[in-house]
C-alpha cells in the first residue's frame, strides 16, 4: 500500500478478499484498489483513496445531463417539424426526377462484387494451404488458425502480408509460415526483415542493394551482426521506452521480431537436430527401448549405450522446444478443459516420453510435416484433413471461430469497404458538377453498401473477441469510421446534396486506413489488459465516448467542405452554405451529448475500480477537453460571438482536440491510461495538426478571396 490514511478501522472483521483490477474493497469509508504490477508482474501495487464527497459528481453530472437531453430535444423538435412542413410543400408540388435505373445498376455491380470477396477460396493447386490455416492454436491468451498467426507474423516483421521467396515465387502467408515450421534451413534464406535506419543497417553490414525491395533482409544476409544487435538492444532496454532515440527503437523493434521468427522455427524442429522429424515418426519404438536402456544403466545391468544415448539426446531437445516454442498447438483431449491445458509441441513430447507414446496430435504433426518436407502433397492433404476431421469432433466451438476467422482473414472486408468508399467519395464529388440527381443517388448507395459490409466485419469481431465493437485502438479507428458514416448517411437522406456522401467516403476510407496502420502491430483481436477487462464497460463508456469522437470529427469534416468548397470552387450557393451551417451545428450538439455522457460514463468505471471519479490523468484531460470545446462552440454561436463561417474554424479545430485525446495522450506513456502507448504515429499527428490550422487560416481570409461569395 503506498499510503496508509489516518483512520481507525473496525477490529470485527477478519477475512480475506481477493483485490483485482475493477474489483477494488470498499472498507471503512476507503477503497483499496489495484493500481499496477511490478517484479516482473509477480507483486501487486495496491493504492487506498478515501473519497467522502462521491455522490456530488453523480448529482452534478445527472443534472448537466438532463439539461442537455430538454436543449437538444426542443432543437431536435423544431427542425423535424420544419422538415416536415417543407416535405408537405414539396410532395404538393412539383416532385423532383428520379434518378433512373442507374444508381440501382451500380448498386447491384457492386454488391455481386463483395458478395464474390466474402465467398470463402477454393484449394487451388497441389497443396490445401486453406485447411492447414484453419488448424487452431493457443497464442498469447487466445485461440486462433494458424492463417492469422501467419498474417500477423508477417505484418511484424515486414508490414505487409505478401512475400516472395529468393527466386521471386509468391508465397502465402501459410505456405511462409509452413517453411518456417518444418524447413527453417530455407526459412533463414527469406527475406521477410524490413530494416530501414541506416545506422541498424551499418550495425548489421547491410546496404539497401543487398535487401528485396532495397528494405528486406534474411537472417543469413546478417547472422554474424546477431551478437552486436543483442548488445545494443540490451542498451536500449535500460532507457526507457518514451525517450529511446530511433536507433534504440529500430534496435529493439529488429531484436525482438528475430526473437519471434526464432521462436516459430522452434515450434515443432527443435534447433540444430539433424532428422529430427524422422526419429519422432520412430517415437513409439525409440523412446520405450531408451526408457528400458536407461533403466538397466541406473540398476546396474547391462544395457544399450545408443538407446540410452538417444534418450537423453531427445529429451533435451524437447525441454528446448518447451521453452522456446510459442505456438500452444496441442489442444486438450476434454473439450471442456480451459486454455491452460493447451501445451506448445515440446511439452507435449516431454509429456510423450512419460506415456511412453507419442501424443496423437504431435504425431500428426510429426506426419504433416514430413510429408511437408518430402514434397508430398497428396499425403500432406489427407493428414491436414483426417486430422481436421477429428478437431472438428473434439473442439467444436474452437474450430467453429477458426474457420470463421480463417475465412474472414481471406475475405478481407475493410479493403473492400475502401475501395467502395473511394468510388463513392468520387462519384459524389462529380455529382456536385453534372448529373446530381443519378450519381448523387449511385453515390449514396455505395457508401450504404460499404457501411453494411464495414458492420458485418466488425460483428464479426466482435463474436469473435466475444467483446463489444471498441477493446484497442484498432478496433476504435473501425468504430470512429462507423459511427461517422452512420451520420452521414442521415445526413444524406435529409439534404440529399451529395456531402453527406462525400464526407462518408473521405471519413470511412481515412479510418479504414489508420486502422490499416494500426493492424501492423499485430493481432488486432488480442487479449484484454487487465484494466479494460469489463464489457459492461467496454459497451457503455467506451462505445458512448467513441460515438463522440465520430460526430466530433464528422463535423470537422462538414466544415473542411465548407472552406474547401467557398475557397476553391463557386459551388458554395447559399442554400449549400445553409446546409452546411445547421449539418454542423447539429452534429457538434450530437457530439457535445454523446461527448459528455461518455465521459461522465468513464468517471463512474472510475469510480466503481479505482475509488475517485477523477484523477486529471492525460486520458481523462483529453476526454474533457472534447467536451468543453464542443460546449464552447455551442455558446459562441448560441452568444453572436462566430458567425458560419467562425463556427466553421471551430469546428476544424475540433479535428485538433480529438485527435489529442485519440493518439495524442497514448504517446505520453503516463496515468493510469497509459495502456495504449505509441510514439509511432507522432509525425502522422503533427502533419495532421499543421493541416487543420493550414486549413483555419484558409478560411479566415477575407471574402474578397474566396471564389464563393455566398457566404
Amino acid at each position: 500500500v503506498d499510503q496508509l490514511l489516518p483512520v481507525t478501522l473496525p477490529k470485527q472483521d477478519d477475512r480475506e478478499v481477493v483485490i483485482y483490477m475493477n474489483n477494488p474493497l470498499r472498507y471503512a469509508g476507503l477503497t483499496y484498489y489495484q493500481a499496477g504490477f511490478t517484479n516482473n508482474d509477480r507483486t501487486t501495487i495496491l493504492q487506498v483513496v478515501r473519497n467522502p464527497g462521491w455522490l456530488m459528481p453523480y448529482i452534478a453530472c445527472s443534472v448537466m445531463t438532463l439539461g442537455l437531453l430538454i436543449q437538444f430535444g426542443i432543437s431536435l423538435f423544431g427542425f423535424v417539424t420544419k422538415r416536415r412542413a417543407k416535405a408537405v410543400k414539396v410532395s404538393e408540388g412539383q416532385k423532383q426526377l428520379p434518378g433512373g435505373i442507374y444508381p440501382m445498376v451500380v448498386l447491384a455491380v457492386a454488391a455481386l462484387t463483395v458478395i464474390y470477396s466474402l465467398i470463402p477460396p477454393r484449394h487451388q493447386g497441389a497443396y490445401d494451404y486453406n485447411a492447414f490455416g484453419q488448424l487452431p492454436t493457443l497464442v498469447n491468451g487466445r485461440i486462433k488458425p494458424l492463417d492469422t498467426v501467419a498474417r500477423t507474423s508477417l505484418l511484424v516483421l515486414q508490414g505487409r502480408q505478401s512475400f516472395k521467396s529468393p527466386d521471386g515465387k509468391s508465397l502465402k502467408p501459410i505456405e511462409w509460415l509452413l517453411d518456417v515450421i518444418y524447413r527453417p534451413e530455407v526459412a533463414n534464406s527469406y527475406q521477410n526483415f524490413e530494416i530501414v535506419h541506416p545506422d541498424v543497417r551499418a550495425l548489421l553490414n547491410l546496404t539497401p542493394e543487398m535487401g528485396a525491395g532495397k528494405k528486406r533482409y534474411s537472417v543469413n544476409q546478417f547472422v554474424a551482426g546477431l551478437p552486436d544487435l543483442d548488445r545494443q538492444a540490451r542498451l536500449a532496454d535500460a532507457v526507457e521506452v518514451p525517450v529511446r532515440s530511433s536507433f534504440q527503437r529500430a534496435v529493439v523493434q529488429l531484436r525482438n521480431n528475430i526473437v519471434v521468427f526464432q521462436r516459430l522455427q522452434s515450434t515443432i524442429i527443435a534447433p540444430g537436430v539433424h532428422g529430427f522429424l524422422e526419429r519422432l515418426a520412430q517415437f513409439d519404438t525409440l523412446v520405450p527401448a531408451g526408457v528400458v536402456a536407461n533403466a538397466a544403466r541406473q540398476a546396474g545391468q547391462p544395457y544399450n549405450e545408443t538407446a540410452a544415448q538417444l534418450l537423453l539426446d531427445m529429451s533435451v531437445s524437447f525441454t528446448a522446444l518447451e521453452s522456446q516454442g510459442y505456438l500452444m498447438m496441442i489442444p486438450p483431449a476434454d473439450s471442456a478443459a480451459n486454455q491452460m491445458a493447451w501445451k506448445n509441441f515440446g511439452a507435449s513430447l516431454m509429456a510423450s516420453v512419460q506415456a511412453g507414446r507419442l501424443d496423437k496430435a504431435a504425431a500428426n504433426y510429426t506426419n504433416i510435416g514430413l510429408a511437408w518436407r518430402n514434397y508430398q502433397p497428396a499425403q500432406f492433404n489427407q493428414l491436414v484433413h483426417d486430422y481436421r476431421d477429428r478437431l472438428d469432433n473434439s473442439i467444436p466451438a474452437a474450430m467453429g471461430k477458426c474457420n470463421l476467422e480463417a475465412g474472414f482473414n481471406a475475405a478481407q472486408p475493410f479493403y473492400t469497404s475502401m475501395i467502395i468508399y473511394v468510388l463513392a467519395f468520387l462519384i459524389a464529388v462529380v455529382s456536385w458538377l453534372k448529373w446530381p440527381d443519378t450519381l448523387g443517388r449511385s453515390a449514396f448507395w455505395l457508401v450504404l453498401l460499404a457501411w453494411v459490409l464495414s458492420t458485418a466485419g466488425i460483428a464479426t469481431r466482435m463474436w469473435l473477441e466475444d467483446r463489444p465493437p471498441v477493446t484497442n485502438l484498432y478496433s476504435s479507428a473501425l468504430f470512429v469510421g462507423w459511427g461517422s458514416v452512420l451520420l452521414c448517411i442521415f445526413l444524406e437522406r435529409i439534404y440529399k446534396n451529395g456531402i453527406g456522401s462525400v464526407a462518408a467516403g473521405a471519413i470511412g476510407f481515412s479510418t479504414l486506413l489508420i486502422a490499416q496502420s494500426l493492424a501492423l502491430s499485430g493481432d488486432t483481436l488480442e487479449m484484454m489488459r487487465a484494466v479494460l477487462d469489463s464489457n459492461f464497460w467496454l459497451a457503455t463508456h467506451v462505445v458512448t465516448v467513441t460515438i463522440g469522437y465520430s460526430a466530433t470529427y464528422l463535423a470537422g469534416f462538414l466544415a473542411l467542405i465548407y472552406v474547401t468548397r467557398g475557397v476553391l470552387t463557386k459551388s458554395l450557393d447559399k442554400a449549400t452554405a445553409d446546409s452546411l451551417a445547421r449539418m454542423v451545428y447539429g452534429i457538434v450538439c450530437f457530439a457535445t451529448l454523446f461527448s459528455f455522457i461518455g465521459t461522465v460514463l468513464g468517471g463512474i468505471w472510475a469510480d466503481q475500480s479505482w475509488g475517485r471519479f477523477w484523477g486529471w490523468d492525460p486520458k481523462e484531460n483529453g476526454a474533457l477537453i472534447i467536451v468543453l470545446w464542443n460546449a464552447l462552440i455551442l455558446h459562441a454561436r448560441w452568444g453572436g460571438l462566430v458567425r458560419t463561417r467562425g463556427l466553421m474554424n471551430l469546428a476544424i479545430f475540433g479535428n485538433v482536440v480529438t485527435s489529442w485525446s485519440w493518439f495524442g495522450v497514448n504517446m505520453l506513456g503516463v496515468g493510469l491510461h497509459s495502456y495504449g502507448f505509441m510514439d509511432a504515429a507522432f509525425w502522422s499527428l503533427v502533419i495532421f495538426v499543421g493541416s487543420q490550422m493550414a486549413f483555419i487560416g484558409i478560411a479566415g481570409l477575407p471574402l474578397t478571396r474566396w471564389r464563393s461569395q455566398m457566404v
